[in-house]
């Protein structure tokens, strides 16, 4: 047996987004069910080299496939000013849960864009409203490209927004689109009165005002990412229907942390999780919601199902390097 390996272009190339998303929500839905396994993301802190590592193992039992993978990641602030690398790089090792044969080792970041753009989707889909049309974002970074990739493909969107305090990338995100949608550059306030708004920025105190948002926008909160990060005003957080991805993980490092802290937020304020809600244990958007919020931290299933579609349709079309990475004689 033989492990496919696949690099940055492979991954792209067999991530078809709708695939992506459907694998994602079933994930979701399996986590719903206690059909996942998903140990807590362990940390490396390397404070010499201004970075960390992280480990994000899972598996994932959809019903109609199941797999399991670890995921390798860091983040080196200094990589871009000092070894003209990304600030993220990642590896990911698929398996046969059934054998624990690698399947595959394929590269983890453009993975992480895809399904991180997936699970806002996913999002999208259960809370926002169904005739939306126009979506705002609030960073133009390699993130945003995804973020509207995932979103057009489940509602129509006709109107996007882009606002970011970087001329060139803002400029560089509307010409990217200009043949698709109407896009325009505009302020984070322009941005936030969309019907669906995604905010993907590094920020540690509050950017968007609770009154720049529409009466029934839906947010994707992308960018809180780890303890003392927030983009969104409290309020905001206190008068929306609040949905996290993760409890352990959005408490620790998602949008709703730093309030959480502080005690502003309790139980009491969460609507639930999305699994919950794509396994129909709990409501999404309903008539009477106004703003809703999904709070994004990133899931190791989310992974998982985005390599899962990744590997099964590379290995249909025969792409990818196959080569031995482990002994497996058994004499």
């Amino acid at each position: 047996m033989q492990t496919l390996l696949l690099g940055a272009d492979a991954v792209e190339d067999h991530a078809a987004m709708p695939a992506v998303i459907d694998a994602v929500a079933a994930a979701f839905a399996a986590d719903a069910r206690d059909n996942t396994i998903m140990p807590a993301k362990s940390y490396i802190d390397l404070p010499q080299y201004n970075g960390d590592f992280r480990s994000m193992p899972a598996y994932v039992n959809a019903e109609t496939w199941d797999a399991a993978a670890v995921k390798w990641v860091n983040v080196h602030l200094d990589n871009p000013s000092d070894h003209d690398l990304p600030t993220v790089l990642g590896t990911l090792i698929y398996s046969d849960p059934e054998t624990a044969f690698p399947l595959a080792v394929m590269d983890g970041t453009v993975l992480t864009r895809l399904r991180t753009g997936a699970a806002a989707a996913v999002a999208t889909d259960h809370l926002a409203v169904d005739d939306a049309d126009s979506l705002g974002l609030v960073g133009a970074g390699t993130q945003a490209y995804t973020q509207l990739e995932a979103i057009s493909s489940v509602r129509d969107i006709e109107t996007v927004v882009v606002a970011d305090r970087d001329a060139e990338k803002q400029q560089a995100f509307v010409d990217a689109f200009a043949g698709r949608f109407d896009v325009r550059a505009g302020t984070i306030a322009d941005a936030a009165g969309c019907d669906v708004l995604s905010t993907i920025t590094p920020v540690e105190s509050p950017i968007v005002e609770r009154e720049w948002l529409g009466e029934r926008t839906h947010v994707n909160a992308i960018g809180a990412d780890a303890a003392g990060k927030q983009e969104h005003d409290e309020r905001t957080l206190l008068d929306s229907k609040l949905v996290i991805d993760n409890y352990e993980q959005c408490t620790h490092s998602g949008e709703i942390n730093v309030p959480w802290g502080k005690g502003v937020l309790t139980d009491n304020d969460l609507h639930g999780e999305l699994g919950d809600i794509v396994a129909g244990k709990l409501s999404g958007r309903t008539d009477d919601d106004g703003i809703t919020v999904f709070d994004s931290t990133g899931l190791a299933i989310q992974d998982v199902a985005a390599a899962h579609v990744v590997y099964e349709n590379a290995s249909a079309d025969g792409d990818g390097t196959a080569f031995s990475l482990v002994d497996t004689d058994t004499s």
